[in-house]
């Protein structure tokens, strides 16, 4: 486990990609996959670059129904997570929400409020928000002010 990454478990190569230099980061994107809580990070991915046709999963990390933290696209790249936000900020969604319902378990939430605080560590002047801020979707499912009460002004 890298202590960067709070358990996520990432390779050497993964690790000097991320201490390169970064992108200008100015929020962290809260989602739901809009999937059951058993669908897989690579079931997402496929999804992503068959249907969607973009070039890798749209978000940068993903946390299973077990607390897991998992590394989807790497957060030196722009990700494909919310037009027209995607070039500055970093993509975080939580496996489930299907039907529009907060399906987090007890362990995604403690995983994902973990998560947040490390990259708000790094990214100090980035807001938090939910994707349904910027969309009129139900993602993530819930009310990222509500839960975490960070959005910056």
């Amino acid at each position: 486990v890298n202590n960067r990454y709070p358990g996520v478990y990432l390779s050497a190569s993964a690790r000097a990609r991320t201490q390169r230099s970064m992108r200008d980061i100015k929020e962290v994107i809260i989602h739901c996959t809009a999937t059951s809580e058993d669908a897989t990070v690579s079931a997402i991915r496929n999804y992503h670059v068959n249907v969607c046709g973009w070039s890798d999963i749209g978000y940068h990390f993903l946390i299973d129904k077990y607390g897991r933290v998992l590394h989807g696209r790497p957060i030196e790249q722009i990700g494909a997570h919310c037009k027209g936000h995607n070039a500055h900020s970093i993509g975080v969604a939580y496996i489930g929400g299907k039907d529009g319902k907060d399906t987090r378990t007890m362990l995604q939430k403690n995983a994902l409020r973990e998560l947040v605080f490390w990259l708000r560590t790094i990214f100090p002047n980035g807001s938090v928000r939910g994707h349904n801020e910027f969309s009129n979707k139900l993602c993530p499912c819930f009310d990222v002010q509500k839960e975490y009460g960070i959005k910056e002004e």
